[in-house]
């Protein structure tokens, strides 16, 4: 075992759309010179009572240019990197776990390395936004006692090589990536073993093999303990842990099922969860037996980017209006778009406030609710997009959105939608991220490419990359409005200044929303610091 090298629905539809009246169901066309001038000629305008919600419309490829950016230096030492995933944006994605993979993995395509993702191949996965899809082999992988007849594909996803893992049996069926009626433990247990299997079928060995979250976490032992051994010599396991929240609390029978002796990591050297030492049963954390067991493990330290392939208001196949820098005018059509398809009052001169977000508790759930209520008694106007995996949680908001949909000024849509986002990004004018804590955050980041201010809580990665316009220390920086507290005092501190500079400042607000898009949040500084890790432990 090597040393341890630490671095740093739509069913819901929230009930308002049938009964609001506030527009006909037929769809309008008007020129964008009536409701302002706009000067984009003629546009399709959605409303709430279309047959087809606006964001479900047939958009055209959305799959990024293979070219690497010109301006990209490509590395000399070149190698080849697999990342292994339970998600991967835009095919397999449910929060930023997928939007890093596909963006760090694009950006050392870039640098002129071989990348392969491997993922499940779950059925919930379009398969028409995969391109080449082929079977490249089938083979048998071990689980419980016995071989499974496993099928491993080849496609292309966003000009990315992507390695899909078909097992014969009931894992990863369903309508969603998670929450299928199989163990999904278990499934991920399979998962692990099936990449390596599959390497040691096929004889592609890389020289780094990234993991992500505790799904993977056996993944080390299970090479350092049995792959090594046979024919695996060559690669090195890097681990991220983008989330702390989640262990992977495994019990030592369940770690059995994928051929290791689960007994033999029920130690504290190993992959006891300390949480359950003294419990009747003590149990095992796939994280922690995965920090132990990886050459290097990264989780603070490298902050991450956007894909600014994926994430380009310029290209954005789902925008009515594409918009940049230094043509900005496209952005107040995508406000006025999502206004109309939403029922909201057509209004540019109030703020939109959009916050899309898991609704889960490290994302600040009362400051959310509270930023509702106070941008309403501001006069303006906000959008929730996201759901939870909490009961409770789902519930409360269900009933905060039975509230607040029937009016002009609030929208809470309880579901997710990659096109929906990027939409509403367009749309704000403030995107709002009061995470408790925040490793790093995407969404900060994608708003500004989007030319959205963010207001943000002063944690982590949003500490990193937001600084406030009104503290003169940051006067060069200065891109954003910032608060520390986690009461509503805090938040009510900085929405109501983001309000005031908006409503009695716009030419410097402008000059803040030119200043955000130019920023270069890309994959491509963040990926350089990965290649000086994988580097670090590379074997020749």
């Amino acid at each position: 075992m090597p040393a341890i090298a630490t671095m740093k629905s739509l069913a819901f539809m929230n009930k308002w759309v049938s009964s609001l009246l506030l527009v006909p169901s037929k769809v309008v066309t008007e020129k964008l010179g009536c409701p302002a001038d706009f000067g984009f000629g003629e546009l399709v305008w959605p409303t709430p009572g279309d047959e087809i919600p606006f964001w479900k419309n047939k958009f055209p490829s959305r799959d990024a240019s293979p070219e690497a950016p010109a301006e990209i230096e490509k590395d000399s030492n070149l190698m080849h990197i697999i990342h292994i995933t339970a998600e991967m944006a835009p095919i397999a994605k449910v929060g930023g776990l997928g939007d890093v993979v596909t963006g760090l993995a694009r950006a050392c395509l870039s640098r002129g390395h071989t990348v392969d993702i491997m993922l499940p191949f779950y059925e919930c996965i379009q398969k028409q936004e995969i391109s080449d899809l082929a079977l490249i082999t089938t083979y048998n992988s071990y689980h419980d006692g016995n071989w499974v007849a496993t099928n491993a594909y080849h496609g292309v996803v966003s000009s990315i090589p992507v390695i899909f893992i078909e097992p014969s049996n009931q894992f990863f069926k369903g309508k969603n990536v998670y929450g299928g009626s199989y163990n999904e433990l278990e499934a991920y247990l399979f998962f692990s073993r099936a990449c390596l299997e599959w390497m040691q079928v096929t004889g592609v060995q890389p020289d780094i093999i990234h993991v992500h979250e505790w799904q993977i976490g056996a993944l080390p032992l299970l090479y350092w303990d049995m792959y090594q051994s046979l024919s695996l010599k060559k690669p090195r396991i890097v681990l991220t842990i983008h989330n702390m929240e989640h262990y992977g609390e495994c019990r030592q029978e369940q770690l059995s099922k994928c051929g290791l002796d689960g007994s033999i990591y029920a130690s504290v050297e190993k992959a006891i969860d300390d949480r359950t030492i003294g419990h009747n049963p003590e149990r095992l954390s796939l994280l922690k037996g995965g920090i132990v067991y990886s050459n290097a493990v990264v989780y603070f330290g490298i902050l991450n980017g956007i894909d600014t392939v994926i994430w380009n208001p310029a290209t954005d196949a789902f925008l009515p209006a594409k918009f940049h820098a230094q043509k900005p005018e496209g952005k107040k059509i995508c406000k006025y778009y999502i206004q109309k398809g939403l029922g909201l009052k057509s209004e540019g001169t109030v703020p939109l406030v959009v916050c899309i977000t898991r609704l889960v508790a490290q994302k600040g759930l009362h400051l959310i609710t509270h930023a509702i209520k106070r941008a309403e008694e501001l006069g303006g106007q906000m959008i929730l997009l996201g759901n939870s995996p909490v009961h409770w949680v789902q519930k409360d908001f269900e009933d905060l959105a039975n509230l607040h949909n029937k009016g002009t000024s609030t929208r809470i849509l309880l579901m997710y939608s990659e096109e929906l986002s990027h939409m509403l990004y367009a749309a704000a004018d403030i995107v709002l991220v009061p995470s408790i804590y925040e490793p790093c955050g995407l969404a900060q980041m994608i708003g500004m490419r989007y030319g959205a201010v963010p207001v943000v809580r002063k944690t982590g990665g949003l500490a990193d990359t937001v600084f406030d316009v009104d503290d003169p220390s940051n006067h060069e920086k200065a891109n954003g409005f910032v608060f520390e507290g986690i009461d509503e005092g805090s938040l009510n501190w900085a929405l109501d200044r983001a309000f005031r500079h908006f409503i009695d400042k716009p030419e410097e607000w402008n000059r803040i929303v030119q200043k955000v898009m130019e920023n270069d949040n890309s994959w491509n500084n963040a990926a350089g610091k990965y290649m000086e890790i994988y580097n670090s432990i590379r074997v020749g």
